[in-house]
Parts: C-alpha cells; structure tokens; sequence
C-alpha cells in the first residue's frame, strides 16, 4: 500500500462520499460529526460527494442536519450537479429532456438549459422513484432520433429500507438496449465528478484525500483523478473484497471516526 511522501507538510483538501462513510440511510456514522468538526475548526476545505442525483445541495443539506451533521450547501457536489458543469461546458444553454427529479432540473435550469422534449440537444437520465414507461419511451425515441444520452451516474440500483431500488444505471441499460447508445455516465466512478468538484473548491488532486466506502466508485474515481485515497469499512467494500481489486487504497480505517485528530495527517 503506496504511502504520500512528506504528508506532514502538506495542507490536505478532502473530498467524501456521503452514504457509508458520513451516514447510513438516515442515520449517522458515529465520529463524523467530530471528524467534520475538525475540518471546519482547522479551516480545511472539504467536499461531500453523493451520485445521487434526486435532492438539491439545499434538500441534502436539511437531510444532514436531521442526522446530526451540519454541511453548508456549498460544500455538497452531486452528481447533478457535475452534470450541469459538463454540459455548460460542453454546450453552453443548450435544450434537453430529462428523466429526473428536483435535484436534475434544477441544476440544469441554473445553467441556462432549456427543458423540452422537442428536439432536444441532450436526453438527460438521473435518479427518480416514479419512472414512468412514458418518461422512458420518450426518451428511447429521442436518443433513436439523434439527441446525445448523458446519464449522471452508473449505479444499478440504490438502497431503501425495503431492499434494493433500480436505479439510474439499470434504467439506462433499458434505455442503451432499446436505442442500441451507450449514455455517458458523468458521476463516479468517471474522474470528472472529482475533478469538477476540485475547481468548486479551488483545491489541487496533489494535496486532496478522497474518502469512500466502495473500490469500484469512490476509491477508482480517486485514483484515477490523481488523489490520495481512504477506504472506510462502514459501507459497501470490506478488507476481504479489497484483494478482489486490481488497485489498492492508499490507506484502509474503520470509519471517518479513526480520523478525528489526524485530519492534517491522515496517514
């Protein structure tokens, strides 16, 4: 496991996921209100990172403080988000349609985007509990007439206290086995999501920790960005299914909580 070379001298900037490494459904991971405590008194720039793309930063941000964790707006980058940043860069006020909730649209409205299912530039797939088989034929004849398929992340299915929910990657695969067009995943485990969310901040992938309960999201986008990387145990991937890996983490802690009192040194 690789160690950063003179990590007492440097000024850590993190980025985190969310689910599994600061809460769990809707229940606090125990030490991450202390461990964001810390980073706030330090003055350390941090990011929290979710895929999902359904809740706006405000909307996340009320469900945080529920739990126990208070987390400025400013300070959450969904994957609707680098979505939005992608496609203003890309093409600039341009038109799609969108399969998605809040969190999506209006993302899309602040950038200048016009929503319309009339010859859009884009189809649009993020997070939704009520896809509809009209939503999604709509969107199966766009993409076959010509629009360009974005989808905000890959993720085949979420949770939810009842079991797993299909979700934006297994309706895009719907939708690619219709069409025959593979979307262009924007959110982890795609680099850009990180990148993006490093010019939020104005941070460097030199001196930035990406924290994450899961190898093939979090830890990989990380790698592949450039960042130092903590794999938490209180998620997805366990030390057993890290050796299933072609890549390691630059360090492996039981939760964000072995972090408290080490975050200007964190390994």
């Amino acid at each position: 496991m690789s160690t950063p070379e003179d990590n007492t001298a440097t000024a850590w900037t993190y980025l985190m996921d969310m689910d599994g490494v600061l809460v769990h459904e809707d229940a606090l991971i125990p030490g991450a209100d202390a461990f964001l405590g810390e980073l706030r008194s330090n003055g350390t720039p941090f990011m929290v990172l979710t895929n999902n793309s359904i809740r706006t930063p405000r909307d996340l941000r009320a469900r945080l403080l529920r739990t126990g964790l208070d987390i400025p707006e400013e300070s959450i980058w969904t994957s609707a988000l680098a979505t939005a940043t992608f496609l203003a860069n890309q093409r600039p006020e341009g038109t799609a349609y969108v399969v998605g909730e809040s969190g999506l649209t209006t993302a899309l409205h602040d950038i200048g985007y016009v929503l319309t299912d009339r010859d859009p530039d884009y189809v649009v797939l993020g997070e939704t509990r009520t896809y509809s088989f009209e939503a999604i034929t709509t969107a199966i004849r766009l993409v076959e007439r010509g629009a360009r398929f974005i989808a905000t992340n890959p993720d085949p299915t979420g949770p939810s206290l009842e079991g797993s929910l299909p979700a934006t990657g297994a309706v895009a695969a719907l939708i690619t086995r219709a069409t025959g067009r593979e979307p262009y995943f924007v959110g982890k485990p795609n680099a850009l999501m990180m990148r993006s969310a490093l010019r939020a901040i104005g941070a460097h992938s030199a001196s930035t920790v990406m924290i994450g309960d899961r190898m093939d999201t979090d830890i990989v986008a990380g790698l592949e960005a450039g960042l130092q990387t903590l794999l938490v145990l209180t998620g997805i991937s366990t030390r057993t299914s890290v050796e299933l890996y072609p890549y390691r983490p630059t360090r492996i802690v039981e939760s964000v909580a072995d972090l408290v009192g080490r975050t200007t040194n964190p390994f």
